[in-house]
């Protein structure tokens, strides 16, 4: 039987995207799964986007990740969305299904499902405030509102970005969502059960940054969650750490979203515990 030396190839495309690790975990499951597979990690511009799409297409890649800015500016160049995708209007993960390049979006169930078994909370009955209203907003707010949450409250600077995003998931949903802009320090209500930053505030290299937020009136059963992986643990985890809060930093999101595409696109079975692993020595 003839060798193959053609090894099937899958990537990121964002900017910037130097820092992002994904590659290091979805490397790591492939090697664990005997998998032929590659992960490209590639800095592209807003300018260059549909270029690199027809590269993607060109190269018979089996499937990408979208990090920003490409979330959203993406789509057009898709030839079609899962129903998660299409509600949240975002996708973070492409797959190749035969000639076509189907978006799906793997942020809120892996940020959903971090919640559940690192952050131990059932969203379910629960309040929750997100800060933000990009890409991963968009998948976070989906998947709380479709778990059954009794009141989402999306805090944004951009009054108009954040009304826009909040009319879309109310139309696709039927949830209880609604907006308030975020002027000076935004102060997290002491009814709130789930805090979520949901923007790339704290995002490497800037990690001295941390949200304008204030957790004095905050319950001591708030989980404070951070969407931002690298470094893990942002100056908004150490706030709350700080004042003894539960706490679920980034990394949690970026694995399980990573099981999530790495199953769509090969259909074996996710080595979850070696793709964390990898992950945490990444970023030690």
């Amino acid at each position: 039987m003839p060798t193959n030396y053609k090894a099937e190839l899958t990537g990121v495309l964002g900017q910037p995207v130097a820092e992002n690790p994904t590659g290091v975990m979805q490397e790591a499951a492939f090697a664990e799964c005997g998998l032929d597979w590659r992960y490209l990690t590639m800095e592209v511009s807003p300018a260059n986007l549909g270029a690199a799409m027809q590269g993607v297409r060109a190269f018979g890649m089996r499937g990408i990740n979208l990090t920003i800015p490409h979330k959203v500016a993406v789509i057009p160049y898709l030839d079609g969305l899962s129903e998660e995708a299409r509600v949240i209007g975002a996708v973070n993960t492409v797959v190749r299904r035969g000639d076509e390049l189907i978006g799906e979006n793997t942020d809120g169930k892996g940020f959903l499902r971090g919640v559940r078994q690192d952050g131990g909370m059932d969203p379910r009955g629960k309040r929750a405030v997100m800060l933000g209203a990009g890409g991963a907003a968009r998948a976070i707010a989906t998947e709380l509102l479709m778990a059954g949450v009794t009141d989402l409250l999306v805090v944004n600077r951009s009054v108009e970005r954040g009304e826009a995003m909040v009319r879309h998931l109310q139309e696709g949903t039927k949830g209880p969502i609604r907006f308030a802009p975020w002027v000076g320090t935004y102060a997290v209500p002491g009814d709130a059960d789930l805090f979520v930053n949901a923007t790339s505030i704290g995002l490497y290299p800037n990690v001295s940054d941390c949200p304008d937020v204030d957790l004095v009136e905050a319950k001591e059963s708030l989980l404070v969650c951070d969407a931002v992986f690298n470094p893990p643990v942002t100056g908004l985890i150490a706030k709350a750490k700080g004042r003894g809060l539960r706490v679920l930093d980034g990394l949690s999101m970026l694995v399980y979203q990573g099981v999530i595409g790495f199953e769509l696109w090969t259909g074996v079975k996710a080595p979850e515990a070696v793709m964390k692993e990898a992950l945490e020595k990444a970023l030690q």
